[in-house]
């Protein structure tokens, strides 16, 4: 299958790489760095994207930046940016990317473990997963050409702990490559409209 793994350059991003590059073609993609660049929060530059690369079989998102901090100091503008960049980027990717997709290719964002189990100073981190998690149910029923769309929903990332750690006391983390493999179930399997959850 040809791969498009937009954040192939973060945490997840390589370990999607190392688990995916053996049996598929894969097209990394970043804001800075990759074999191409994009800003997901910018329609333009999506588009400009996928008129670069053509059709593929799978888009994969493991991006989009959150604001941690607690509800009392959280201002619109801060709450603003979880909302314009891992959401709405990741709609954006899904919205101009399925007229790229090929028949019977698939979609698969990230939301995390918050939209079930919020934590203090996560509020929008939660509000975000969430929506993540009802566009995917939404957008699943819609789309056309036997396309599917779903979600991973990993716990914090082992290999992340040392900047998120903090924010996740008592929460059992998991691995990057388990991490991995939830996203290979979405792209290699049959579900639609799925929440896989990596706990």
């Amino acid at each position: 299958m040809k791969l498009l793994i937009i954040g192939a350059s973060g945490t997840l991003g390589r370990a999607l790489v190392d688990h995916l590059a053996d049996h598929h073609e894969l097209i990394k993609v970043g804001k800075t760095q990759g074999d191409h660049q994009v800003d997901i929060t910018q329609s333009d530059s999506v588009k400009n994207l996928f008129e670069k690369i053509g059709k593929v079989d799978g888009i994969l998102s493991v991006t989009g930046n959150l604001h941690f901090a607690p509800l009392a100091q959280m201002t619109a503008e801060d709450f603003s940016l979880g909302l314009n960049d891992k959401l709405l980027g990741q709609v954006n990717l899904a919205l101009i990317g399925q007229h790229y997709l090929n028949d019977g290719g698939s979609i698969t964002l990230t939301s995390g473990i918050v939209s079930d189990q919020p934590i203090i100073g996560g509020t929008n981190a939660s509000t975000v997963n969430a929506a993540i998690e009802g566009f995917i149910r939404s957008a699943a029923i819609e789309l056309k050409n036997s396309q599917r769309i779903n979600a991973v929903n990993p716990s914090v990332v082992t290999e992340s702990l040392d900047v998120y750690g903090p924010f996740f006391k008592g929460y059992e983390s998991v691995s990057a490559k388990r991490v991995a493999m939830a996203f290979q179930r979405s792209i290699e399997g049959g579900l639609n409209g799925q929440v896989f959850k990596v706990w």
